[in-house]
């Protein structure tokens, strides 16, 4: 009979002792989360609730803060209970589901934004075209083809996770067998959720440059107003991915414990509250309709173009 180990708990060994500051912590990390729900609930409420914004881009941004509550709401009610427990360990269907909501997350925000920037390539490209190309049938399959989830299988031996928060990965490397199979699955999953999107994005950037440069100023200025969040976007975001990665792949233990837990936390929760700011301050609809919203007046102008 093969020996083998049933885990029923994971411990979150990079989690340390502050003592009285974890209060503190407990409060700055609950008052970022508030901020975070805030402003993305706002934001999907404005372009849920003003007609003037049901167009495809923004049909696409409220996507992507949905994405973000939803990837936030995976992190922080465990994070704020382990800062105050002094017990930090996960029942193994937590982990689990703390693993899949993380890897749904991720795949979710890359497609949500090559679909984005695929928008941006037939407004700016083809804008005659646009209405026919962007109809609502095909904005609702590009909706249903961002969220299909991702299906995350993996199998467990070990039980010490160097994380505040579960990871594929750092579970694989507790695998008392044959990580192969795992390994192989993993680089598939890349090429399906980071790889094909990452490339759906530099294709038609390129291609809006290449429009950009051919074209009037007037062109050349609607691609920078409307392109410049989604890139913005684009780049924190993988930013945070590398960090991950590179703390996955490579010994980091010369690295500071503290500066360790902001990298491996970054693309969790610095994304969920930088896509609604840039994309609130940039956008002049949303901007515009959000302060009529907040200020209670009927201002007819948040109906203007973008």
């Amino acid at each position: 009979m093969p020996n083998s180990t049933r885990v029923s708990y994971f411990v979150l060994s990079a989690y340390f002792d502050t003592g009285d500051l974890k209060y503190l912590f407990f409060t700055i990390t609950l008052l970022f989360y508030i901020v975070i729900i805030s402003v993305n609930l706002l934001l999907i409420v404005v372009i849920c609730a003003n007609t003037s914004l049901h167009e495809p881009m923004y049909m696409f941004l409220c996507s992507l803060f949905v994405n973000e509550l939803f990837g936030s709401t995976a992190l922080f009610p465990s994070l704020l209970l382990h800062i105050l427990s002094d017990i930090h360990t996960l029942s193994a269907p937590f982990c689990l589901l703390q693993v899949f909501c993380m890897y749904a997350y991720g795949s979710v925000e890359f497609t949500n934004l090559a679909v984005m920037s695929y928008d941006r390539y037939v407004a700016i490209c083809y804008p005659l075209q646009y209405n026919t190309h962007m109809t609502s049938a095909k904005v609702t399959l590009l909706i249903v083809v961002i969220w299909l989830p991702p299906f995350v299988a993996v199998f467990l031996c070990g039980n010490i996770i160097n994380k505040v928060h579960c990871d594929n990965y750092s579970i694989i490397k507790l695998a008392c067998s044959d990580t192969t199979v795992n390994n192989i699955y993993e680089l598939i999953a890349a090429s399906l959720t980071v790889y094909a999107p990452v490339s759906v994005i530099l294709y038609t950037y390129m291609r809006i440059l290449y429009v950009c440069f051919c074209g009037s100023k007037q062109t050349r200025q609607k691609a920078v107003s409307t392109c410049t969040p989604h890139l913005t976007s684009l780049l924190n975001f993988s930013f945070g991915i590398c960090f991950q990665v590179l703390q996955n792949r490579f010994d980091m233990s010369s690295v500071p414990n503290t500066l360790q837990i902001f990298l491996s936390l970054y693309f969790l929760t610095w994304q969920s509250l930088f896509n609604p700011v840039m994309y609130g301050l940039k956008m002049s609809k949303i901007r515009l309709t959000c302060k009529s919203l907040i200020l209670g007046s009927d201002d007819r102008s948040s109906n203007i173009c973008l």
